[in-house]
């Protein structure tokens, strides 16, 4: 009887204990949610972006699904803040940006975190022709049009929906001969968070007229936190054996350039600051990183375009893409100009930009994938940026 009661005695103890343990573990997850959330409405808040541009309105919409939050504006389409777990569980921001809509529209830096459009990248010389019909452009780049120009489509309000707690439909209707483009553009993206941790971005266009079209997002990032100093060190490898080499103006030549034995060359691993003080006349042109990689697919449909791994927090960060090309900045014009969320300036090389895309200056070069759209088709596109830690 007494070898019977201290075995009761004994189960009711593991008992208590297992039920005492499951409560500290719920707990812990509940405070680690909690901090979470503490540390993201204390650098951003919905009232600083609650406003009124070009006689619309202007909100923060906030996404989460699994291990992902982001927040975004409708002005311009913007990522503000993109908040992932590191290989010790904290949630950090990833994403570079300002704290609020009056900074962003006040900042030097144009394209934190926005959607680029119609035309991403340069168009040389601000020129370019359709069907024999000769368009000219704002140059807002020295004598080039670059992103779409001086409004392009990061500094309009695009109409927001938000379907669900994960994903924001974004639509605007860009009017015929807007920055010198021509034809009433229909444009859509959507902005998701997925099952397997990743943005997905879609774009989508249509056009009344024959026209020219490149969306891309212009997300800076930094995967061990936005403050968090340097990217020189981060591991980066993009799946292409050739890129596009430019001239001193960044318009590129029309060659496409093996990367074997060059600065450019990061088939395998390399962190970003490895090569990039090598003399190289390209790394010249682009005071750094600022080029387009032509991408290897055979496939149709998504394709591994980049992988980065930010070296103090194991953050893992795959870019797929149904794009041809992808443009590698390294944050070379970065110039401490900018206050962050973080309360951190975006000083010189301190984030990062992996634009997917077609190649630049498309429309002046005919041996480039065309990036010409006719009335009647559809403009559409699929880029996910997936997160991990390792």
């Amino acid at each position: 009887m007494i070898i019977r009661s201290k075995i009761k005695i004994l189960r009711r103890a593991i008992a208590l204990f297992i039920v005492l343990l499951c409560i500290s573990c719920k707990t812990k997850q509940e405070n680690k949610s909690d901090t979470l959330a503490a540390a993201i409405f204390s650098t951003i808040k919905d009232e600083d972006f609650d406003t009124t541009i070009d006689g619309k309105s202007v909100k923060l919409y906030w996404l989460q699904r699994k291990d992902l939050k982001m927040a975004m504006t409708n002005y311009g389409g913007r990522i503000i803040s993109l908040f992932v777990q590191d290989k010790n569980g904290n949630a950090i921001d990833v994403n570079i940006g300002r704290g609020s809509i009056k900074e962003y529209m006040e900042s030097p830096e144009a394209y934190f975190g926005a959607t680029i459009g119609r035309v991403g990248n340069r168009i040389a010389n601000g020129r370019f022709a359709i069907n024999g019909n000769e368009y000219t452009l704002p140059t807002n780049d020295n004598k080039n049009t670059l992103h779409g120009g001086y409004k392009g489509f990061q500094d309009v309000v695009w109409d927001a929906e938000q379907p669900n707690g994960y994903t924001l439909i974004l639509t605007y209707p860009s009017p015929d001969m807007e920055e010198g483009f021509p034809g009433n553009l229909q444009a859509k993206v959507i902005y998701s968070l997925t099952e397997k941790n990743a943005v997905k971005i879609e774009y989508e266009a249509t056009t009344d007229k024959p026209t020219v079209v490149n969306l891309t997002n212009h997300a800076y990032f930094n995967l061990n936190g936005e403050g968090s100093g340097s990217i020189l060190d981060h591991k980066l490898q993009i799946n292409a054996d050739r890129f596009t080499p430019v001239d001193a103006g960044l318009i590129p030549t029309g060659e496409l350039s093996d990367v074997a034995s060059t600065p450019f060359d990061f088939r395998k691993p390399h962190t970003i600051g490895e090569r990039i003080k090598a003399i190289n006349e390209q790394l010249e042109f682009g005071k750094g990183y600022d080029h387009n990689y032509v991408l290897n697919s055979d496939e149709n449909g998504l394709h591994q375009a980049a992988k980065v791994v930010g070296d103090k927090s194991g953050v893992v960060m795959e870019v797929f893409t149904e794009e041809p090309g992808i443009q590698f900045y390294s944050g070379n014009f970065m110039a401490s100009k900018n206050t962050l969320k973080s309360g951190a300036k975006d000083d010189f090389r301190t984030a990062f930009c992996l634009e997917t895309q077609h190649f630049p200056d498309t429309p002046n070069q005919p041996g480039f994938p065309s990036i010409q759209l006719n009335p009647g088709e559809i403009y559409h596109t699929v880029t996910e940026y997936k997160f991990s830690v390792e």
